[in-house]
């Protein structure tokens, strides 16, 4: 699983992306802005964007990132705020999971409907706001449909006990998103049917996701805790003197 760094001039500051071209034999299933849902996929994008990211149009503006890249065929398009160079991954048994962590706005999913609860004064903002949970898994194996939907339920679930477990009190931010490869079965194959996080391949992805969530997003912590890094302080000319860099080289 080789991970790529792209780069590209954007809001007057160089902004990257990470580019996994997987090619065909692959199924996956997320929650991406472009291409999400269930279906053979060949590619995975996650881009940086601005904090304060106001485009109405992200899945045309992915499809466009993607197209730069060279990038044809079904893909998926995932966007964060965070610093996407300071991605973390982790490997398990074969299952393998890259993570991009900003916890800038963190929040519990089951939160009470605005105005429900008594007026309190707005919560301390932390001084660096931008964030997004952005979780990629390949596994190596051909899983059923319902086993692969189970994956994203048990990389969710891992995602939540790694950010408790690095001492955040929330389940994520409103904006993460999950996005799970398997290998398409071959034929005569028969595709393993569970991915709950007892399964042998749930259980792989389980603690690959914890690992990498957990060292993103206490590393995100020590980012904030040093203070906010302007957005100016990313717009060397140097920046995007090349088009891609390779970041790592995952099992």
């Amino acid at each position: 699983m080789l991970i790529e760094r792209a780069c590209r001039p954007e809001d007057g500051a160089c902004r990257h992306l990470l580019v996994w071209r997987a090619g065909p034999g692959w199924r996956m299933v997320s929650s991406a802005v472009l291409g999400g849902g269930l279906g053979d996929r060949e590619w995975v994008v996650n881009a940086q964007v601005r904090a304060g990211y106001g485009r109405m149009d992200p899945d045309r503006h992915l499809a466009e990132l993607a197209a730069a890249q060279g990038l044809a065929g079904p893909g998926a398009g995932l966007m964060t705020a965070a610093e996407v160079d300071r991605m973390t991954w982790a490997c398990d048994g074969g299952a393998a999971a890259v993570v991009t962590a900003g916890v800038g706005v963190p929040a519990w999913a089951a939160a009470p409907e605005p105005g429900s609860e008594p007026t309190k004064a707005p919560p301390q903002r932390p001084a660096f706001v931008p964030g997004t949970v952005n979780i990629l898994v390949a596994v190596p194996a051909a899983l059923s449909d319902a086993g692969l939907v189970n994956l994203l339920a048990t990389a969710t679930e891992a995602k939540v006990q790694a950010l408790l477990d690095a001492g955040y009190d929330c389940s994520g931010t409103p904006s993460d998103a999950v996005c799970v490869a398997v290998r398409q079965a071959r034929p005569g194959e028969d595709a393993e049917p569970f991915g709950g996080p007892r399964s042998p391949w749930g259980a792989r992805v389980a603690r690959a996701v914890h690992a990498a969530v957990r060292a993103g997003a206490e590393a995100d912590r020590a980012r904030r805790a040093r203070g906010p890094v302007p957005d100016h302080a990313r717009s060397r000319p140097e920046c995007c003197r090349t088009d891609l860099l390779p970041l790592g080289q995952l099992p």
